[in-house]
């Protein structure tokens, strides 16, 4: 026997968050790993 398909809505379906701290962090966790970078080839 085949069960029928369940729809959810989108924001049920979700089990995070929908701020964008996650972009914020990445840009800034990638830019300080540049700049040691930087430091430790220019030493």
């Amino acid at each position: 026997m085949v069960e029928p398909e369940k729809h959810i809505a989108t924001e049920d379906a979700r089990s995070g968050s929908t701020e964008h701290v996650v972009r914020y962090v990445l840009g800034i966790s990638l830019a300080l790993a540049v700049i040691v970078m930087l430091f430790v080839l220019w030493r």
